[in-house]
């Protein structure tokens, strides 16, 4: 089963992913636009890792993350895409992806939530 997601168009998206770097640095807001941006990025990104095996063993989580309402939904979806990737491809594996997908999130969430991102070195 293919991706039903059309090929990220990063040409498209740059002014948005400038508009959330800016926010990144403390300068502004990222505005509507540049979340709803970098919240798609992080979905496809989420749901590519998953992969076809994945949609089809665990067509819940699949869900879950097709349909999240906002990037908040993600953030919690990603310990259940952890689990199916400790799952398919190992831990150690499963670590490395979920932790690049978790920097995606700064600046997007209440520092409550991603507050140790990027201070976890290992």
């Amino acid at each position: 089963m293919s991706s039903l997601l059309p090929p990220l168009n990063l040409p498209s998206l740059m002014p948005q992913l400038r508009s959330s770097f800016m926010a990144l640095l403390g300068k502004a807001e990222p505005t509507p636009q540049a979340l709803d941006a970098r919240t798609q990025i992080i979905r496809e990104l989420m749901l590519r890792e998953l992969g076809d095996y994945g949609e089809r063993k665990f067509p819940a989580v699949a869900r879950r993350v097709r349909y999240a309402p906002d990037v908040q939904g993600l953030w919690y979806a990603r310990s259940d895409l952890m689990a199916i990737l400790a799952i398919t491809c190992g831990e150690t594996i499963a670590r490395k992806k979920i932790a690049s997908i978790s920097c995606l999130f700064v600046g997007l969430l209440p520092k409550s939530l991603t507050g140790r991102i990027g201070s976890r070195r290992r």
